[in-house]
This record gives structure tokens, C-alpha cells and sequence, in this order.
């Protein structure tokens, strides 16, 4: 099977043949796969090297202009060095684009630590007005990357990882999906941590919600979920863990609740190893997270 970011390219070629307005900025990673777009769209698929503030802050002109662009390049490089730019330059200047990142939280761990971003969304979560997508499969990738692209002027995160789920779901790019009910709690599987979350809750009596869009975060999929399912809540993130427990806490303000995050640890993992090991050290894979969840469901219900 092909990867989310195997998808990017010749989607977004598509897009830049059918609309006029789309447009692709790079900063050298990538830029292979827009080739024969740079040769046919050299005013609309600018390579502006390895300066990754100025990749937004281009793009940023760009889109002032009336263009829609789609910035490209690894997490780390497209959030977190220049947050500066994303701050100001789509924010304060309330000008929007697609920003598609690759790499997630530890997808190419001989990397290091410096190609590792797993506190993009949440760093993204001080700003105002930015959606979220997640995919957990190449074929949702492909819808939330037009999704996105046709989101007017919005300020838009794709959230690309080779990790995914062995089958697509039909995502519209807003709302969260049941995909198993249960009245003992719920669980939040986001993007490509739903196979494994399905299979830690294999036989407990637990509602799982999948989450491709985490901003907005769809209160109302888990407001309705905790009517029957319980309002023990379990979030399992692909990202820093805890991000999402306050969106999830103001969504259930209304009633009493628990939430539990689970997600990348702050610790450094200092080894290289495989994107495997990492999921297992932070406690994410399928063993784990059974441990984890189940004991956090029997918690609440020996304090019941």
C-alpha cells in the first residue's frame, strides 16, 4: 500500500490543473514529486530551498495575493521553526493555506530528534481559527487534502504519517465516527491509532469514536457518545499526549466526567530503533493500551 504522503503530489497536481488559484510552496523536501508540476506551473510551484521561514512567510504573501498554497515539508520544520511566521504571517494578517506536514511525531526515527514533532497540534492550539486533519489512511488523506484545499481562505494542518489503518472510513472533514458501541466508557481513536485501538478494546464494552478532524473538535460525536457509553473517556492521540483533554473536558462541562489522555510522552527517546519501538515505548500500541485503558475504565467503576 501506498503512504499518505505518496498521495500528496499527484492530488495536489490534480487540484493545481483544476483550480487556478491552488498553489504549491516547497523547501526542498518534497520536491521531487513537483517536478512535472514546476515545469508546467512554474508561477504557481515555488522550491524556495532549505529556509523554512520563509517557505511560510511566502506563502503567506501568496495567499494575500488570492492564491490558495499548499505549504509542504516535515513537522518540524513546517510548525515549529518558523511558528514565528505562522503566527503572524497567516494569523495576524488573517491570510490562509494548507500547511501538509510529514514525518508526525517519530515517523523516521534515524532522524533524530530534530526531524520529530510531536507537539505540533498542540502547539498549533494557541492559535485561533486553525482545522486539524488527521488521516489514518492514504484514501482519507486524499479527501481531507481537498477538504482542505477547498476550505475557502481557512487556515488549514494536514497531518501526513506513514503509520496507518489497514482500511479507509468515509471522513467528511468535521465529524467524529462510531465505529463500536459500548456503555462502559468511550474512547477517542485519532487518525492512524484506530486499528490499535480496536484491537486493545477488543471484548470490553467501550464506544470508539475515530477523530480525522481534531479541530474543531466535534464536542457533540462525544457528547452523544457519553449519553450511552459513559462518561469515562479515554483520548488516543498519534501526538503530545494530553492535547485534546481540555477540548474533550469543556465539551462535557455540562455533566461529571473523567479523561484520560494518552499519547507521545514529553520524554526524549534518545535510541533511533523503529517507528515500532517508539509506538510501544510511548505506550501505544495495542498491548499497551489495553492495559492502560481497561485499568482506567475499572477505576471508574469501582469509584461508582
Amino acid at each position: 500500500m501506498d503512504t499518505m504522503r505518496d498521495r500528496l503530489a499527484p492530488v495536489v497536481t490534480r487540484l493545481l490543473q483544476e483550480d487556478p488559484r491552488v498553489a504549491v510552496v516547497l523547501a526542498e523536501i518534497g520536491k521531487d514529486g513537483f517536478a512535472e508540476a514546476l515545469r508546467r506551473y512554474p508561477d504557481r510551484v515555488i522550491n524556495v530551498g532549505i529556509r523554512e521561514q520563509l517557505l511560510v512567510g511566502a506563502a503567506a504573501g501568496m495567499a494575500l495575493t488570492g492564491l490558495r498554497p499548499v505549504v509542504h515539508t516535515f513537522a518540524s520544520f513546517l510548525v515549529e521553526r518558523p511558528f514565528e511566521q505562522v503566527k503572524l504571517d497567516f494569523g495576524h494578517q488573517g491570510a490562509g493555506a494548507v500547511l501538509v506536514s510529514a514525518a508526525a511525531s517519530y515517523d523516521w526515527p534515524a532522524g533524530g530528534y530534530t526531524h520529530m514533532a510531536p507537539g505540533d497540534v498542540a502547539l498549533l492550539d494557541t492559535l485561533d481559527g486553525w482545522t486539524v486533519h488527521v488521516p489514518g489512511h492514504p484514501d482519507e488523506a486524499e479527501t481531507l487534502l481537498r477538504h482542505a484545499v477547498a476550505a475557502g481562505d481557512d487556515t488549514v494542518y494536514v497531518r501526513l504519517s506513514v503509520q496507518s489503518n489497514a482500511q479507509a472510513r468515509q471522513v467528511d472533514g468535521e465529524r467524529f465516527l462510531t465505529v463500536r458501541e459500548g456503555r462502559g466508557g468511550v474512547v477517542v481513536a485519532v487518525g492512524p491509532l484506530l486499528d490499535a485501538v480496536l484491537e486493545a478494546t477488543e471484548g470490553l464494552d467501550a464506544t470508539v469514536l475515530y477523530a480525522t478532524t481534531v479541530r474543531p473538535f466535534d464536542g457533540e460525536a462525544l457528547r452523544r457518545a457519553t449519553r450511552t457509553g459513559g462518561t469515562d473517556v479515554v483520548l488516543v492521540e498519534p501526538y503530545l499526549a494530553g492535547t485534546s483533554t481540555a477540548a474533550a473536558s469543556d465539551a462535557l462541562a455540562h455533566v461529571p466526567h473523567r479523561v484520560l489522555g494518552l499519547g507521545v510522552g514529553r520524554a526524549e527517546l534518545r535510541r533511533y530503533g523503529t517507528v515500532e519501538q517508539h509506538t510501544a515505548a510511548h505506550g501505544l500500541d495495542a498491548a499497551s493500551l489495553r492495559q492502560r485503558i481497561s485499568g482506567f475504565f475499572q477505576q471508574g467503576a469501582a469509584g461508582a
